[in-house]
């Protein structure tokens, strides 16, 4: 995709706003006549600007109102131990975010559950049980200031 001008961020303002907006409703809001904005859309999705489309969900009404964070440090960093620990990580659908980090640990992730107690299960039974994982340190949040999907355009 070449440089996104003017037109394409207006677009992909209002996606990330709302990604079910109809067609006819985007392109005015964008300036363009219909067709010329699903052109736009196409090749904003073609390129890989735009990856997918998704509902967000209200995690407290479906059970998973605890988001904590863990930091991890591995026995080692060689390819062998952390490729495991990654492999380990995609299948595990609490942990919703994960970021090798450059620092004190060697990854952050993201992790949702019901509540405390079944965090600390999940800790217990799954993540301290990750081959290579040395140790995993929690940090509860007290209060969600900021939480967003929406990237700056």
């Amino acid at each position: 995709m070449n440089k996104l001008d003017a037109i394409d961020r207006r677009i992909l303002r209002a996606l990330q706003q709302n990604g079910r907006i109809q067609n006819v409703e985007l392109a005015e809001q964008v300036g363009l006549s219909p067709s010329p904005c699903l052109r736009r859309v196409k090749m904003l999705e073609e390129s890989g600007v735009i990856e997918r489309y998704v509902a967000l969900l209200d995690a407290t009404r479906i059970g998973m109102g605890l988001t904590v964070f863990a930091r991890v440090w591995l026995t080692g960093q060689d390819a062998e131990t952390v490729d495991h620990f990654t492999a380990a990580v995609k299948r595990l659908p609490q942990i919703v975010e994960c970021h090798l980090m450059a620092g004190d640990c060697d990854f952050l992730l993201r992790v949702v559950a019901a509540d405390l107690d079944a965090y600390r299960q999940f800790q217990v039974d799954h993540l301290t049980r990750i081959k290579g994982v040395q140790s995993v340190k929690t940090e509860i949040p007290m209060q969600k200031i900021k939480l967003t999907s929406e990237l700056p355009l």
